[in-house]
């Protein structure tokens, strides 16, 4: 019993670290609002699972972390379109493209170009980054250490700014 009422102030002494570290995430007031106390009941939900040696704040931060990044990847799946149409030419949206003007139309076509004229060590691992797969994944499916992954993604997109500099 004592244990849980030192927990909880634990808990409640960080509420001020937390608030800001969910903002830094979310940038929005009531978002981070909204972390914060998602966050606070899965650490009590959870606190079974925190051992004494283990640094709490950091415990804690790193559960508000993950939270975010799951709801972040739940609503991009939300918004994810599929087409189910057996016309390859057909598309489930608006007519509109979506460019201001023929110019952004060129220009979306210039950087596919580009990027379609790197090498494959570069592209495939920074179209499928583009993609949305994790270092890992791309790793994994190439079968490269995750360092030289990044720092492939990271060198195609130096190039691809360079290339493409008259674009900014």
């Amino acid at each position: 019993m004592k244990k849980n009422v030192q927990f909880e102030n634990e808990l409640m002494a960080l509420q001020g670290n937390m608030r800001n570290f969910a903002f830094s995430l979310t940038l929005n007031h009531e978002d981070a609002e909204d972390l914060l106390q998602d966050t606070t009941l899965k650490v009590l939900d959870n606190r079974d699972k925190f051992t004494d040696n283990i640094n709490f704040k950091g415990w804690v931060l790193t559960v508000m972390k993950n939270i975010f990044i799951n709801n972040y990847r739940r609503i991009v799946r939300n918004q994810t379109i599929i087409d189910k149409t057996s016309d390859l030419y057909h598309l489930n949206v608006s007519q509109n493209s979506g460019f201001e003007s023929p110019d952004g139309a060129y220009a979306v076509g210039e950087i596919s170009n580009t990027i379609s004229s790197f090498p494959d060590e570069y592209r495939i691992p920074f179209t499928m980054h583009v993609q949305g797969y994790k270092y890992e994944e791309i790793a994994e499916s190439m079968n490269l250490p995750i360092g030289t992954v990044k720092s492939r993604i990271f060198l195609a997109r130096k190039r691809l700014q360079s290339q493409l500099k008259d674009y900014r």
